[in-house]
């Protein structure tokens, strides 16, 4: 009985979850989703607790995959459904959480897999380097031109190059 009350969840999560993918045309670019909150769908946004239990479904009632423990990490949306949100973090990792332990604050994450990044003065090649971080490294995105963001972190406060940040898409202008 177990057994066929987890089948049926886990068939109706699936439905429910397919249910809230944004249309093709929004993927490809030439329209903007939007879900049930009338924001667009998908986008990032970041952690706001330091605890946040992830969803199989969305519902307290489904399992607890994971949990989150770093406040301030991006993650994007990718589904609504009432006051439950779809997100997927840097890794791919993908399950539901309820809406208000999520922040709108942007927030990006460095991305780097063998050299550090270098975070400059200007966002600019050629300008001067003033830190350089690791993969992982969590701050607040204050500002994107489309090709550099400028990124506060651990004390430092500069320009990154977007293409290195998980927590913006590529060419995004945020102001």
């Amino acid at each position: 009985m177990t057994l066929m009350r987890d089948w049926k969840r886990l068939a109706i999560g699936i439905i429910l979850a397919a249910a809230c993918l944004p249309a093709p045309a929004a993927r490809a670019g030439s329209e903007i989703a939007t879900g049930p909150s009338g924001l667009p769908l998908p986008r990032f946004v970041s952690l706001k607790a330091d605890k946040i239990n992830v969803h199989v479904g969305p519902a307290k009632s489904y399992d607890v995959t994971w949990i989150y423990t770093r406040v301030g990490l991006p993650v994007e949306i990718t589904a609504e459904f009432e006051t439950w949100r779809r997100i997927r973090d840097g890794e791919g990792a993908e399950g539901w959480v309820y809406h208000s332990l999520l922040s709108g604050r942007r927030a990006g994450m460095v991305l780097a897999k063998e050299a550090l990044v270098p975070l400059r003065e200007t966002g600019d090649p050629e300008g001067t380097v003033i830190a350089q971080l690791e993969g992982g490294v969590v701050g607040t995105v204050k500002k994107c031109t489309g090709t550099w963001c400028r990124f506060s972190a651990d004390g430092f406060d500069g320009w990154i190059e977007q293409q290195r940040l998980w927590g913006v898409y590529p060419n995004e202008k945020i102001e």
